[in-house]
């Protein structure tokens, strides 16, 4: 790696010095005006200045040390040809050092650094905290598995990710994505067209997930081939879902018999994955949420896991995870 390391005695000091072989990766690692330098100097309470292909981090020895840690890890991405974003830094910064063990062969690797990633056909996804990274875990290991949390913590996107990983690597031979389409809190009326036109809006944020994943038209290719099936959830009753990855999002508001039926279809050779936000429920007034039962009822059986997210999940817009705690303060 192009990067020199502190010595042991140079790191005790007030002031730690770090030199970077290749001048050009580190103007991509300070990014545009030093704009990731500043992320990383708010984020630990350190000071960073650049002098030429030196980097010098000063601050409390522990913080210092780990702004040394992420620059290293970040730097080392850049020497591997991969992209950086903001949320890549925020993502070293939240994870830190990774010393677990991964299993699932080809669908998941370990990378520099230690990092878990999801290759599709389109892009490589990356787990951005701890939880999310034990979340794509267990969505490898457990034939059913629970993504429990609030909006913007991934448990959708990720989940679609590790479907769309299975599929390219032929461990099933299809796709189905559902939810309930339930109106979130006003009535929107009689929508027109056929019954396409009428369910899309409310499977929107899956064909938004799916063509992050596949090329071109290839999403809608594989829809007509019925290789990728997007439906909502009452279109499953008196299915059996075999050799399939199915996912049911928005799950807070699928009714308890509906989850029934729902976890019911799950055949040979499927995995299956359900997300939610018990925060969100849309469901008319005293009407029971199936996915408060499930979570009661399912706790405890060997190969069903349950994932928990919080606001510090939330990799979307900073202010979302402001909202989400502000709320839940207030409730």
């Amino acid at each position: 790696m192009g990067l020199i390391p502190p010595t042991p005695a140079a790191a005790a000091a007030p002031e730690a010095l770090i030199e970077f072989q290749d001048n050009r990766l580190l103007i991509d690692l300070c990014g545009e005006f030093d704009r990731n330098l500043a992320r990383i100097e708010q984020a630990l309470d350190v000071q960073i200045v650049r002098r030429g292909n030196i980097l010098v981090v000063m601050g409390e020895p522990q913080l210092r040390a780990r702004a040394i840690q992420v620059l290293g890890a970040l730097y080392a991405r850049l020497e591997a040809g991969r992209a950086l974003e903001p949320g890549d830094i925020d993502a070293e910064i939240r994870m830190g050092p990774f010393d677990d063990k991964v299993e699932g062969g080809q669908q998941m690797e370990l990378f520099q650094g230690g990092r878990v990633e999801v290759k599709t056909r389109k892009r490589t996804v990356e787990p951005r905290t701890e939880a999310q990274k034990s979340y794509v875990r267990s969505l490898f290991a457990n034939e059913l598995a629970f993504g429990i949390g609030p909006a913007g913590t991934g448990k959708t996107y990720l989940a679609v990710a590790v479907g769309v990983n299975m599929f390219i690597e032929g461990h099933v031979d299809r796709i189905i994505l559902s939810r309930p389409a339930v109106e979130a809190g006003e009535r929107l009326g009689f929508l027109p067209g056929d019954m396409k036109d009428k369910i899309d809006p409310y499977m929107q944020p899956l064909y938004d997930a799916l063509n992050d994943f596949f090329p071109g038209k290839q999403t809608a290719k594989l829809i007509e081939e019925k290789r990728i099936e997007i439906a909502p959830l009452a279109f499953m009753r008196g299915r059996t879902l075999s050799n399939a990855f199915v996912v049911l999002d928005e799950a807070q508001n699928a009714t308890s018999m509906q989850m029934k039926m729902f976890l019911t279809r799950l055949g040979q050779g499927s995995r299956m994955v359900i997300t939610g936000d018990r925060t969100q429920i849309d469901l008319p007034r005293g009407v029971p949420s199936g996915l408060a039962d499930a979570e009661r009822l399912l706790k405890g059986i060997d190969r069903i896991a349950f994932n928990y997210f919080t606001a510090k999940d939330v990799v979307r817009h900073p202010l979302v995870a402001a909202i989400i705690e502000a709320y839940e303060a207030d409730g």
